[in-house]
């Protein structure tokens, strides 16, 4: 009797994660440095507000899994202003309106991790999560191999992102 899993199911063939662990050791000061870079391509930044900025995240969790950033460095929601909290809240709806034009994206977790035994991977700089969701979108990988599958690269999402983002803006100014 042949064990489960089987060698086919043993190895996953996904060549367009060398993107994801490429550049290791992971750059815990990301989220600062998109804050101050003028290339938004290069740090995968959708858009820019006055006091917080939307870009997309280098790990996903799933594909288009992007993020809120208020510029200021803080890990304390209670020290944000109010203008903040608000931007913040309104490129979590922006960040829907385009996964949803370039992704299909069906539904939405949205949520902050705040502190590290909260599952914060950059616990001084806290971030809003916007994470899109599919009808059937879960399956056995996490669970039998502990695996996640992202199905596009982060480059050819990131230019579906800013085409829908130009895409709105036009209708916007019709």
């Amino acid at each position: 009797m042949e064990e489960f899993p089987k060698k086919e199911l043993e190895a996953l063939w996904a060549p367009w994660r060398v993107e994801y662990f490429e550049k290791e050791p992971r750059n815990r000061n990301f989220l600062t440095e998109a804050a101050r870079a003028n290339d938004d391509a290069t740090h995968f930044v959708i858009a820019r507000r006055k006091t917080a900025f939307l870009m997309m995240n280098r790990y996903p969790y799933a594909v288009g899994h992007l993020m809120a950033v208020p510029y200021r460095k803080t890990a304390e929601l209670s020290l944000l202003g109010e203008n903040e909290i608000v931007e913040l809240w309104n490129l979590v709806t922006h960040a829907q309106a385009l996964l949803r034009a370039a992704t299909k994206a069906q539904g939405f977790n949205i949520g902050l991790n705040l502190g590290e035994c909260a599952g914060a991977g950059v616990p001084d700089h806290l971030h809003v999560h916007i994470v899109p969701r599919w009808s059937g979108d879960t399956n056995f990988m996490p669970i039998i191999s502990g695996t996640r599958t992202i199905s596009e690269g982060l480059r050819s999402l990131y230019e579906k992102l800013i085409d829908a983002q130009t895409k709105i803006e036009i209708g916007r100014s019709k």
